[in-house]
């Protein structure tokens, strides 16, 4: 005679699903494992996932594909791992482009932070603020005084609207109070020639892609736009510490899984990452491409991507850009 006791059943149910993540964790994985890149391939956050993975493949013993699926907004890479199967083989480079389009597009096929299971951070992007190679600003004390003494005579590039160097460049115009244009350019190579000709007076940038342009004198750096100074370049201050107390903005990327994959799997991916995000020659590569590789826990990731949702949507609903 087989007892029934009131909750047992939801109980045992819990039991066994824990039982079966944990034996899945043991054995996992058994195959190759994709990671869905929201980016087209050779961009810096798809060679940070490249460098990334192929370090984890060789402690996984497992072969990590990368599979570039790009599109606006990054939905397309998301949508399909959000409807995914949660078993630890197909994984999402999260970014914070993911939580500009949580505000940038009136509806998703997907819920941000509800349909992923958080793993780790990889990478994280500094935004640079470029002046001309002759410009008279030396700092953002300058620019920002000069913008005040003349209103909407300062021009200000970067490349398109919704971007995070474009968001970047409205969060800097509303916290410094001054009447700017933001000019939006198709791609990184005209924010540079705009610079470099005078037609704008400032620009926002990611800093992988104008490494070389700062270290030729082609533009010159005068502010780091995170909370703390790049490694690479550890002259350049950053905007908070030079003009504009608690200005902050990056750009950075990290790993995720289809929700309620099991989280035993969940933890043995976070090791992993956090393992070749902290190998030296993984650093070193990746500070050669303007990166700060830094990794974290899954519930530091889920807190990271609320608080940009929250950060960037303040940004677009005070820009007033049009959402998608």
């Amino acid at each position: 005679m087989v007892m029934f006791v009131p909750g047992s059943g939801s109980r045992l149910a819990a039991v066994f699903l824990l039982a079966c993540g944990t034996a899945l964790a043991q054995s996992y994985p058994t195959k190759p494992i994709r990671i869905v890149v929201p980016f087209g391939p050779g961009g810096v956050a798809d060679i940070t996932a490249r460098v990334v993975s192929q370090k984890m493949g060789e402690s996984l013993a497992q072969q990590l594909i990368v599979d570039n699926r790009p599109s606006a907004g990054g939905v397309i890479a998301a949508e399909a791992v959000a409807k995914s199967a949660p078993d630890g083989y197909t994984l999402f480079l999260v970014s914070n482009g993911t939580a500009v389009s949580a505000s940038l597009f009136k509806s998703l096929p997907y819920d941000t932070l509800r349909d992923f299971a958080p793993i780790s951070t990889m990478g994280f992007f500094d935004i640079v603020l470029l002046v001309g190679p002759d410009s008279k600003f030396a700092s953002v004390r300058d620019l920002i005084a000069a913008a005040k003494a003349n209103p909407n005579k300062l021009s200000i590039a970067t490349i398109n609207v919704g971007s995070t160097q474009n968001l970047a460049a409205e969060l800097f115009r509303s916290m410094a109070g001054i009447d700017a244009q933001t000019i939006p350019y198709k791609a990184t190579p005209e924010v540079i020639t705009a610079l470099r000709s005078g037609d704008v007076q400032a620009g926002f940038e990611i800093l992988a892609p104008v490494m070389g342009q700062i270290k030729n004198g082609a533009v010159k750096a005068i502010g780091i736009a995170s909370d703390r100074r790049f490694a690479g370049l550890p002259k350049v201050p950053t905007i908070a510490e030079s003009g504009l107390p608690g200005y902050q903005a990056s750009s950075w990327n990290g790993l995720s899984a289809p929700a309620k994959t099991p989280r035993a799997v969940i933890d043995r991916l976070n090791k992993e990452v956090v393992a070749a995000v902290a190998a030296p020659e993984v650093k070193a590569k990746l500070l050669g491409l303007g990166v700060d590789a830094r990794s974290s826990t899954p519930e530091e990731l889920q807190k990271l991507l609320a608080s940009e949702i929250a950060k960037w949507g303040a940004v677009i609903d005070k820009a007033k850009i049009a959402k998608q």
